[in-house]
């Protein structure tokens, strides 16, 4: 049993905080949850990267390197064409699969364990000009005046990378020379799948089919499946189309402005790309904002559109596959307001049936979160014909749910939420956790989202029905808690006072514990959650990784082990299956005011006055071998 705290045990006589809330508290029977022993970092906010003691952080990949020689990153005269063979910028999503024998199949190879050779899959969100090219003052500067040389190479630093790596000694290697490696980018044919595809609103000049599409952006994170493919999302695809919603039909411009596709804040990509240009070709941004699949041991398939997952920001999406048993697949729209998705298959997931595992996110139902304020939760279907989701509403048919899920979900009771960012299930005690970053445009508190004006963000525990390890993730129910709320525990300002767990002696976070933000996650084979953050600099310290126990003694009591250079944010943690290196991607290193190319804050990690500040991938292991955390 959690146990259930009253919000004004938390807060007493504050106003505004809504909802009782189930705080984090004591698991029974899972005292075997050890206390982390690795030593603590302290908060910082300077130029370079920090790790806990007695590990060692690598930088594997940066902006720039070659994926396919070793030819030297030179960013004068930099083209599109050398960008197209090299790793892209702002690194988010990692996703490690492990790579044992090319006679193998995908499931095999992904679950073969191997933690000292494989792929790591990489996605590339967006482009930051200012910092890529000389001559720009700052972002607003760089987004609106790039050449179109210029965004040739920012389409072409977008998208995703499958590099083959290998461990080598204490250090990891990328093969430059490997079959596998392999550039996603807004150039690679995908296909649309699912019940929106061929929908007229999908159907475009260069595609009547509505079937085909070139490429994909705005990849933040993903997800993998245990048959051996990767997720990769479409989230801030909207500041990429340019043009004046006001051209299109009253349905049409809702279901831009909801998603803000064009308007006067977006790149000029249109300018070089007609596709990207919502006036020109009004079409082309509803076949972006979907989940993608493909198959990283395959270097010639093709990327899918999955449009049964629904259409919005995608931060990402986690699988819980178990055999025998239909798959669930969680999802968070990540923008203020925003909901929480979970999709269900119809068919059961087989570890022996490959080939009929991949249509698993072809047909199934895809439903949105509604919290009660008794802790109770449910998934509310979104389906054509039912309840509000009708013809009358302007849903024609199941594709135009998918397409406007946004206004799908609040049409049907869903709760919003404050930025639904990473959901993941802790494969060890089989709960799910959801990031919600922050949200001060919140003028009350509710019941899932107790802070207005929540500047700090907090995570959610989701427990579906059954026991620790198995529980039944396709039922329409669930019982939820608080699991922490992110901030400084001593705070004078309700809307970033941190709450966490206690120990059992009375132990609780330390000074450098605390984190705000939470954004991405992970968890280690122990089950132990880590955290990264995306916002702390407004609290004058360094963006990071934060480490904890899920359950037992020292349940939600975070431990501080990463620290990013200023500027960046942590994204993609991702573990070998070992547990023995930890992958971090540090974005968008130096992205403060007044930095740019010419006069950056800083030029981590190469520190050379010839370079710019570049996003990196880092792989972390400690200096024993051990598994990453220990001390």
């Amino acid at each position: 049993m959690m146990k259930k705290i009253n919000r004004r045990g938390f807060i007493k006589g504050s106003a505004g905080i809504g909802g009782l809330g189930m705080f984090a508290g004591s698991l029974t029977g899972c005292s075997s949850y050890p206390k982390l022993e690795f030593s603590e970092i302290p908060h910082a906010l300077d130029q370079q990267h920090h790790v806990a003691p007695n590990h060692n952080a690598q930088v594997l990949l940066r902006w720039g390197d070659s994926l396919l020689s070793d030819k030297e990153f030179n960013p004068s005269g930099y083209t599109a064409q050398e960008q197209a063979e090299s790793f892209g910028f702002n690194n988010d999503f990692i996703g490690f699969m492990p790579l044992e024998d090319e006679d193998l199949s995908s499931s095999e190879n992904y679950n073969s364990g191997n933690s000292e050779r494989g792929l790591l899959c990489i996605n590339h969100e967006y482009t930051l000009p200012h910092l890529m090219f000389p001559g720009f003052s700052d972002e607003e500067d760089g987004i609106a005046n790039a050449s179109r040389e210029q965004t040739e190479v920012e389409m072409q630093a977008c998208g995703h990378s499958v590099v083959e790596v290998e461990l080598r000694g204490d250090e990891w290697r990328v093969n430059r020379r490997s079959d596998y490696t392999r550039r996603i980018t807004l150039d690679t044919p995908c296909e649309i799948t699912g019940p929106a595809a061929g929908h007229p609103r999908l159907q475009t000049m260069a595609d009547p089919s509505g079937k085909k599409v070139l490429g994909t952006v705005g990849n933040c994170a993903g997800g993998k499946t245990p048959w051996g493919t990767v997720l990769i999302a479409e989230e801030g695809f909207g500041g990429f189309f340019m043009g004046n919603r006001d051209t299109l039909n009253e349905q049409e411009k809702d279901n831009f402005e909801r998603l803000s596709i064009g308007g006067e804040d977006s790149r000029r990509w249109g300018k070089t790309a007609s596709r990207f240009h919502i006036e020109w070709e009004p079409n082309e941004a509803n076949r972006f904002g979907w989940m993608l699949e493909f198959d990283p041991y395959d270097p010639t398939s093709i990327p899918k559109k999955l449009t049964t997952l629904g259409r919005f920001e995608h931060e990402g999406t986690t699988i819980v596959a178990k055999p025998g048993e239909r798959i669930a697949a969680y999802t968070g729209d990540d923008d203020e307001f925003q909901f929480i998705y979970k999709y269900v298959s119809h068919e059961e997931y087989k570890p022996e049936a490959e080939h009929l595992n991949r249509s698993l996110l072809q047909e199934g139902i895809l439903y949105v979160a509604k919290f009660n304020e008794d802790g109770s939760g449910e998934w509310l279907p979104l389906l054509h014909g039912q309840g509000a989701l009708t013809e009358h509403q302007g849903f024609a048919s199941q594709a135009d749910v998918l397409i406007e899920c946004r206004r799908a979900a609040q049409l049907i009771g869903a709760t919003p939420m404050d930025r639904p960012e990473d959901i993941e299930t802790n494969p060890v005690n089989d709960c799910t956790y959801v990031m919600l970053t922050k949200n001060k445009k919140r003028k009350k508190g509710d019941v899932a989202n107790m802070r207005p004006k929540n500047t700090a963000g907090h995570i959610l525990e989701i427990l579906h029905p059954g026991v620790d390890g198995k529980r039944d993730h396709s039922s329409q129910t669930f019982q939820w808690n608080t699991f922490a709320l992110g901030g400084h525990p001593n705070s004078n300002k309700i809307n970033d006072r941190g709450f966490y767990g206690t120990g059992p002696n009375g132990e609780t976070v330390s000074e450098n514990g605390w984190f705000a933000c939470p954004d991405n996650l992970a968890f280690d084979p122990k089950g132990n959650m880590w955290v990264a953050t995306d916002g702390c600099e407004a609290f004058q310290c360094h963006d990071g990784l934060w480490a904890m126990p899920t359950a037992g003694p020292y349940r939600a009591i975070p431990k501080h082990f990463f620290g990013c250079p200023q500027g960046a944010e942590l994204c993609g943690p991702e573990f070998t299956p070992d547990g023995t290196t930890l992958f971090v991607a540090v974005q968008h290193p130096a992205d403060v005011e007044g930095s740019s190319f010419d006069k950056p804050a800083h030029r981590w990690p190469d520190y050379d006055e010839s370079l710019p500040p570049r996003p990196s991938v880092m792989a972390i292991r400690h200096r024993d071998g051990k598994m990453v955390g220990e001390a």
